[in-house]
């Protein structure tokens, strides 16, 4: 996120459910990743936030310009750079119990490898939804971008890290569709 920055803290947002509604009856599923349309579509049944944006994450190099390639980094990229373009999920939160219970449970994310998982906020989805918040794989060195080139073996690294991300999300996820 070029306009990544520390969480901020939440606000009352009395236009929540409004814009909530908007925003899915606005929402295709058709343009979101394929890896993760079905967290996508469970997000959608939790009443106290909603998506703005999402990324699964992507790899570029050599012949592989597909700027939404979801296949695993290849053995031919080892001598190469490799572009990634960063997984993220932007979500909007209600700010109430619930909301703040999801919200600190998606601030644990990083955990997972504070090198390069971050959580936060962006400028650019607080100027247009308060109570926005973004949860981002990206190596910290590179935080404020929204792509980076990095070498074969940080292509990797990432790879992984972006699986354990998309595997947390879902179990946080699943955790706030069952406890509420």
């Amino acid at each position: 996120m070029e306009t990544f920055i520390e969480a901020k803290s939440l606000i009352e947002n009395p236009d929540f459910n409004e814009r909530r509604r908007m925003a899915l009856s606005e929402l295709s599923f058709d343009v979101i990743d394929k890896p993760i349309v079905e967290v996508i579509k469970k997000i959608t049944s939790i009443s106290y936030c909603f998506t703005l944006q999402s990324c699964y994450g992507h790899f570029l190099y050599g012949d592989q310009k597909d700027p939404h390639n979801i296949e695993p980094v290849s053995l031919n990229a080892r001598e190469q750079k490799v572009e990634y373009r960063i997984a993220y999920l932007a979500i909007c939160v209600q700010n109430n119990s619930r909301g703040r219970k999801l919200l600190e449970d998606i601030s644990k994310i990083p955990s997972i490898d504070q090198r390069n998982i971050q959580y936060g906020s962006a400028e650019w989805f607080w100027g247009r939804q308060i109570n926005s918040f973004v949860v981002q794989v990206e190596p910290e060195r590179f935080k404020w971008q929204d792509r980076c080139v990095v070498n074969y073996t940080e292509a990797i690294k990432l790879e992984e890290v972006r699986s354990l991300f998309w595997q947390e999300i879902n179990e946080i996820v699943d955790k706030h569709i069952e406890e509420f």
